[in-house]
C-alpha cells in the first residue's frame, strides 16, 4: 500500500512537515506501507517553512525597510537549486510588523518586499515563489519597485518619497538604474484575491480598512492610486490596473503584473501542489491522508484539504483528513472530496494541552495509527 500525505499546518501547534510525519508514524505503526509525506501550504503565512523544511534548502536573513520606515529583520528561503527563493512578502511589510494604533496607510512602504528580491537576485536567484498575503502597506508596490531601482520623479525630477502619499505626483518613469539580472527572472506570484486595483472593488476601497483607511480618506487615496495606474499605462502603453489579483497587497499584485517580466499569478494553493509535485505521486497512491488544524465549513470551501482532495479525485484515490478539532459544518468536505475525517483529540483537553507541540504530535500517530488498523481489518476480508 502506498499512502501520500500532504497536511496543512496546524497553526500555532505543528507545521506542515510535523503534522504529516506524526501522521506517517502512526500508519507504519499499524501496517506496512510506503508512505511519501509532502509539505503543504495556500501561499500565505507558513509557506516559506513548509516548501524548504519539506524540500529541502536554506534560510536567508536579511535587515530591510520595514512598512513604516524602520529595519527590520526578515526572512526567506532558496531551495536546494541555488536559483528558486521563496518568500513571503508578510516578511517585510506585513501587518504583524504594526501594532493596530500604529498603522499608517499613507506612508507604509514595500520598499523591504524589492530589498529581498535585489538580495535573492544577487546570490543567484533566478526563480522566484512569492506570497503577497498580509500586507500593511497600500502603495501600489511602489516601495518594491523603488529598491529594484526603478526611479519615479516628481516634475522637478525629484524621487518621490515611500508610501501613496506623494504618488499622485509622479510625473516622469526611469528605468537606468533598474536592476539588470531582473529580465532574467520568472515570478510565480500566489495571491488568492481577484480584485482589480481601483474603483469600488479596489485595494483601497476593499482593504484599505485592515491598514488603517478610514471611510473618508478612501477616495482620495484612490484617486492617487488612478494616478498611479495612469502614468504606468501611459509608460508601458498598456493597463494592467483591471487585471485580477491587481489590487491584491495594497496595489502590490498591479507593480508584479506590470514591471516585472515572466509573472504567473495563480492560487497559493496551486503554486505549491506544483512545487512540491504533489500530482505525480497521488497518481500513484492507494491512499491519501491530508487535513488542517480545523475542519469546518471555510475548509469545504476550497481551503488547503480540499484541493488536495480534488487532486487525489482526479485519480479516483480515497481521501481521508484529521483535524484538531471538526465542526457540524465539515461534514461539507464529504460532498468535496474528503471520504471521511476524524479529529485527533482523545479526551477532554485545555486549549494549551491539545495544541502543545508533542501532545498534538502524539495525538496525530495515534488516531492516524486506529484508523489504518480498521483499513486493515477491511482489507483482509
Amino acid at each position: 500500500m502506498k499512502v501520500v500525505i500532504a497536511m496543512d499546518s496546524f497553526k500555532g501547534s505543528l507545521s506542515s512537515i510535523e503534522a504529516g510525519n506524526a501522521a506517517r508514524n502512526g500508519i507504519l505503526q499499524a501496517c506496512n506501507a510506503e508512505v511519501v509525506v509532502k509539505p503543504l501550504a495556500d501561499g500565505g503565512e507558513g509557506t516559506t517553512e513548509a516548501l524548504i523544511e519539506g524540500l529541502g534548502g536554506n534560510y536567508v536573513y536579511v535587515d530591510v525597510v520595514g512598512p513604516l520606515g524602520a529595519y527590520t529583520r526578515a526572512k526567506y528561503g532558496i531551495m536546494l537549486d541555488g536559483t528558486t527563493a521563496v518568500m513571503e512578502m508578510a516578511e517585510a511589510s506585513g501587518l504583524v510588523l504594526v501594532r493596530r494604533e500604529k498603522l499608517n496607510p499613507w506612508k507604509a512602504t514595500t520598499y523591504g518586499v524589492g530589498q529581498m528580491i535585489f538580495d535573492a537576485v544577487k546570490k543567484g536567484c533566478r526563480k522566484f515563489i512569492i506570497g503577497i498575503g498580509g500586507s500593511a502597506t497600500i502603495d501600489g508596490g511602489l516601495g518594491m519597485l523603488q529598491a529594484l531601482g526603478y526611479d519615479f520623479l516628481d516634475k522637478d525630477g525629484n524621487s518621490i518619497s515611500y508610501g501613496i502619499e506623494k504618488i499622485d505626483e509622479i510625473a516622469k518613469i526611469s528605468t537606468e538604474r533598474k536592476l539588470p539580472e531582473l529580465d532574467e527572472c520568472q515570478f510565480q506570484i500566489a495571491c488568492d484575491v481577484r480584485n482589480p486595483l481601483c474603483g469600488e472593488n479596489g485595494a483601497v476601497y476593499v482593504f484599505g480598512p485592515q491598514k488603517g483607511v478610514k471611510e473618508e480618506e478612501k477616495s482620495i487615496l484612490d484617486k492617487k492610486m488612478q494616478h498611479f495606474a495612469a502614468v504606468t499605462s501611459k509608460f508601458l502603453g498598456k493597463d494592467y490596473s483591471q487585471e485580477e489579483g491587481a489590487g491584491a497587497a495594497g496595489g502590490l499584485g498591479f507593480a508584479f503584473l506590470s514591471y516585472l517580466p515572466n509573472i504567473q499569478m495563480k492560487r497559493g494553493i496551486d503554486i505549491v501542489l506544483n512545487a512540491i509535485e504533489l500530482e505525480k505521486e497521488v497518481s500513484k497512491a492507494d491512499i491519501v491522508v491530508t487535513g488542517e488544524g480545523c475542519l469546518d465549513f471555510q475548509t469545504a470551501m476550497g481551503k488547503v484539504p480540499i484541493g488536495v482532495a480534488k487532486l487525489a479525485k482526479k485519480y479516483g484515490k480515497r481521501v481521508i483528513a484529521f483535524a484538531g478539532c471538526v465542526t457540524a459544518e465539515a461534514a461539507k468536505c464529504n460532498y468535496e472530496g474528503i471520504d471521511a475525517f476524524f479529529p485527533i483529540l482523545r479526551g477532554i483537553t485545555t486549549l494549551d494541552e491539545a495544541m502543545d507541540n508533542e501532545i498534538a504530535k502524539e495525538n496525530m500517530t495515534l488516531a492516524v495509527e486506529q484508523v489504518f488498523r480498521l483499513l486493515q481489518i477491511e482489507k483482509l476480508k
